[in-house]
């Protein structure tokens, strides 16, 4: 007799001792191990967007790094980076966040490419979260989508930038050049 697959919930998820599990499609599942790249892109990521963090203008955002979103019974993965618009949410989110994000952008992990690409964007797009970007450290690459018509279209597509490319305006922070190079390690090596 074959016994029947329990999904698992946010109660499961809370009740583990090791906080590096994210429940993905009811499985807790581990999170990655984190690399240096990783993490150099992530903290630069956050760098960068410092400024639309500190302003408290309606344009301000709230963005953290290493935060759940509880998006259904059976979702709960812990975001490299989320942001959330100060106009749509006055106050800071805490805990486990409840409220979708009006963007969220993953690193990349090796050997967990899938659930980046494919898993995740299928969950944030039926949440409709209104961007996504996407990091590949190791190619220094990355990729950003904008919800339109309750799907993801891609709004970049930017691979080593240099010189004049390396500072480009992408949604939603687009109000200012973003610098991809700074973000992407580019000058890391020079």
């Amino acid at each position: 007799m074959m016994e029947a697959l329990k999904l698992r919930t946010l109660t499961d998820l809370l009740n583990l001792p090791d906080d590096r599990v994210e429940l993905i499609n009811g499985e807790i599942v581990q999170r990655p191990m984190a690399r240096m790249e990783h993490g150099f892109v992530q903290s630069n990521t956050v760098a960068e967007l410092d400024r639309f963090r500190r302003t408290g203008d309606p344009g301000g955002w709230w963005i953290a790094t290493e935060v759940s979103v509880h998006y259904a019974a059976h979702q709960c993965p812990t975001h490299d980076l989320a942001g959330w618009r100060k106009e749509r949410s006055p106050q800071r989110p805490s805990g486990v966040v409840e409220l979708t994000p009006d963007w969220v952008c993953e690193i990349v992990s090796l050997g967990h490419e899938r659930k980046d690409t494919l898993t995740l964007f299928l969950l944030l797009q039926r949440h409709q979260v209104p961007y996504y970007w996407l990091i590949w450290p190791e190619e220094r690459a990355l990729v950003a989508w904008q919800l339109e018509n309750g799907g993801y279209k891609t709004i970049a597509s930017i691979t080593a930038p240099t010189g004049v490319e390396q500072k480009q305006h992408i949604p939603p922070f687009d109000a200012v050049a973003i610098d991809l190079g700074y973000i992407l390690g580019c000058e890391a090596e020079s």
